[in-house]
């Protein structure tokens, strides 16, 4: 593997979503970034929301994820506090690039997103192709 790839951490909601969407977004992104980027997905863990013993596990384990990406990519397709925690750690925390899409117009999102995020844009397929043109391994650093 080639350790000079950068990192993302796909950031999005998980607990109430609607069944499997939490997962095919995060299914789209890896088919569209993995081959030049690794990829941490928060749903590789087995977790079962509302429960006592998991909810510090859940937490820890995906700040950790945070922690080692270069990139957050956040689906901002809905409130979410977990999301919104995530995406504010990583920017205002750790100093990492935040790119978000968003069914939403700027003025529908929340402040915080668009303070915290790096760059909102409509579109699954338009951050990904932000990101491969911004960081991907033909960008040259």
């Amino acid at each position: 593997m080639d350790n000079r790839r950068k990192t993302i951490y796909l950031s999005g909601p998980i607990m109430d979503e609607f069944h499997g969407a939490a997962r095919e977004w995060r299914e789209a992104a890896k088919k569209l970034l993995s081959s030049d980027f690794r990829l941490l997905d928060p749903m590789r863990r087995q977790f079962v929301d509302r429960q006592v013993d998991s909810a510090n596990e859940i937490v820890e384990f995906d700040l950790q994820d945070v922690r080692d990406a270069d990139i957050i990519l956040v689906n901002y397709n809905k409130p979410s506090i977990g999301t919104s925690m995530e995406v504010f750690y990583a920017a205002y925390c750790k100093g990492k690039f935040v790119v978000a899409f968003s069914p939403f117009s700027f003025e529908n999102c929340s402040p915080w997103i668009v303070k915290f995020s790096t760059k909102i844009l409509p579109s699954l397929e338009d951050a990904c192709t932000y990101i491969k043109n911004n960081f991907g391994p033909d960008c040259g650093e």
